[in-house]
């Protein structure tokens, strides 16, 4: 097997890179590993700390708006892999979908010569749990938490596949992109990362995959499912670096219309009384709110994953 490295907050970590097909036995336990794992869209990386003590129950965090290509940057900028190690559940890190919604596509984005489509949810709920089945992964034992970008996908992911996944949490997340502020504000905020267009994804504006991709307009299906909602208010916070001004601007304007998403969903739940818990604090748009968010939200996905 290929060696590698990674640097994270543990400091340089040994893994191996596995096969394309996965082992028909349990991968070590509480090792980190990077996988390449087969899909309708080419091989995917996904990183992966395996569950503490051989336990079948997963966490998938999903990344935001601009997804690296070679790593997830739940590793890279959070202390996630830390925060779960000595815990019975295996986190799962798909790498790379940026600007995707971690949705299916209608097509190949016209814009920028993609050549295949995004078939992300197909690869979150099909492809990937199928193959982690091979670790000894349960397919029907999951968490899923996701930032910005991943924050509303891992909503929907949830609402659409409650036979996959016992709890569902958005870190500063796009809940309601029928809304016209975010329809306008996603078509442009994909151009600006990788010319993306975003009618290509789910049609024009009133198709009926924005509505299915709506967590608002989803929320009936979240009934009885744990969920943790976080958003900043926009106006800076503690975890703010007070060096990088233009970035904290930019940070700001981005939390303020997550907040009202975050704000629109609460008032559906409760028109519904359906329960979740919500929080709104001081905070931008910036990866520090979300690691914070990742532990506060950890003993609720523990439980509702039974792992204990």
């Amino acid at each position: 097997m290929l060696a590698a490295v990674l640097v994270s907050s543990f400091g340089t970590v040994t893994v191996d890179a596995a096969p394309t097909r996965p082992a028909e036995s349990r991968a070590p336990t509480g090792r980190f590993q990077e996988l390449l794992v087969p899909s309708s869209m080419g091989p995917i990386p996904v990183q992966v700390q395996w569950a503490a003590h051989g336990g079948s129950a997963a966490l998938y965090l999903l990344d935001g708006l601009r997804a690296p290509a070679d790593h997830s940057q739940w590793v890279s900028d959070t202390d996630a892999l830390r925060q779960f190690v000595g815990d019975n559940v295996t986190l799962v890190f798909p790498v790379g979908g940026h600007s995707s919604f971690y949705t299916d596509w209608y097509r190949p984005s016209s814009t920028n010569h993609q050549r295949f489509t995004y078939k992300w949810e197909t690869f979150l709920t099909r492809e990937l749990p199928a193959y982690l089945a091979g670790y000894g992964v349960s397919r029907t034992n999951d968490a899923i938490v996701g930032a910005s970008m991943g924050g509303d996908a891992a909503v929907i992911l949830a609402a659409h596949h409650r036979n996959q996944f016992r709890f569902a949490g958005s870190f500063s997340g796009f809940l309601n992109p029928t809304y016209p502020l975010w329809n306008e504000g996603m078509r442009a905020a994909m151009w600006d990362e990788g010319n993306f267009n975003v009618d290509d994804m789910w049609g024009p504006p009133g198709d009926p995959a924005w509505n299915r991709n709506d967590a608002v307009a989803q929320a009936d299906s979240l009934r009885g499912l744990p969920m943790y909602i976080y958003s900043g208010n926009g106006s800076p916070g503690p975890l703010d670096a007070s060096h990088a001004v233009g970035d904290t601007v930019n940070a700001m304007g981005l939390e303020s219309m997550a907040r009202i998403a975050a704000q629109i969903f609460r008032d559906r739940l409760h028109t519904l009384n359906i329960p979740a818990r919500i929080d709104i604090t001081d905070g931008t748009h910036t990866w520090p709110y979300w690691q914070r968010a990742l532990a506060t939200v950890r003993p609720m996905i523990l439980a509702a994953l039974g792992v204990h």
